[in-house]
């Protein structure tokens, strides 16, 4: 039998094993939202009491609901754009290059902390065309190790509540400024999040804290120079929603006259450079 990998991880970086544990349950549904079969074994294969996080099956769509739209959203740009770069930021133990497995003219790169990247050398496999980088986020000097010759996607999913306003804005303008043409999708949560944090059992587990607020594209707009709002939703009105869970159902309904509820995770793209096919 193969060694489990052990983890070590604290902050922002441990909240990737309540992600990745919610894939690998919704794995487990007899109709999955997102289907990762990576995710179950990547959670086989660390060495962890996964019954720690006390993650209810039930509340697995707060995070697949999300990833599964950035998967559509993904492919609809690789479509568009065969010869591509795409740079997974904080990628943390998500399988997205190997869910989509983009064909070879397609460059990857998965971006994340030291420790997060060493462990996904010992939890996933390589493959042509795929690249490791290890650095934080808001570290520039990551992107000099991106070619800037094809239209490049960022893909940023689940870190801008751990950036400040500023240091986010600074890295989505740099990523702009340094490409030709192509797309940011991001993920944000509202001002209402931002404030009842110390709610959220994530928070509380991993010791970490949010800080950046965004409401609505208008808010990324007014700061960002050089983009293109393509298409902005909701958790509740994602493409992906339509298999949530009952209670999911349920709070959408209450949450249509109370505009922050309804507004509190929101899925952003935006389109640089060149227009988008």
């Amino acid at each position: 039998m193969t060694d489990k990998v052990p983890v070590d991880l604290s902050g922002p970086a441990q909240t990737m094993l309540t992600t990745l544990y919610c894939k690998a349950l919704d794995a487990d549904w007899r109709q999955p939202i997102l289907g990762d079969e990576f995710a179950k074994e990547a959670v086989a294969r660390i060495d962890y009491d996964w019954a720690e996080l006390k993650v209810a099956d039930r509340w697995t769509p707060l995070v697949t609901v999300r990833t599964a739209q950035f998967d559509i959203w993904t492919s609809q740009f690789l479509a568009a754009h065969r010869r591509a770069t795409v740079i997974h930021l904080g990628c943390g133990l998500d399988s997205r290059v190997f869910r989509l497995d983009p064909g070879p003219s397609v460059e990857w790169y998965d971006v994340d902390y030291p420790a997060v990247i060493a462990l996904r050398q010992k939890v996933f496999p390589t493959r042509p065309h795929y690249r490791l980088v290890a650095a934080a986020a808001t570290d520039p000097s990551w992107l000099e190790q991106i070619p800037t010759a094809r239209p490049v996607l960022l893909l940023a999913e689940g870190i801008s509540m751990y950036l400040t306003e500023s240091d986010g804005i600074a890295l989505l303008q740099r990523v702009v400024d340094r490409f030709g043409s192509g797309e940011l999708q991001i993920d944000f949560y509202n001002w209402l999040a931002i404030r009842s944090q110390k709610t959220h059992r994530l928070q509380r587990q991993s010791g970490s804290t949010l800080h950046w607020a965004v409401n609505s594209p208008a808010d990324i707009a007014e700061k960002l120079s050089g983009v293109q709002l393509i298409t902005a939703v909701t958790f509740f009105d994602a493409t992906t929603f339509g298999r949530a869970s009952g209670v999911f159902r349920l709070a959408r309904r209450l949450v249509r006259a109370v505009p922050p509820l309804r507004r509190t995770f929101q899925y952003h793209r935006y389109a640089f450079g060149s227009p988008v096919n």
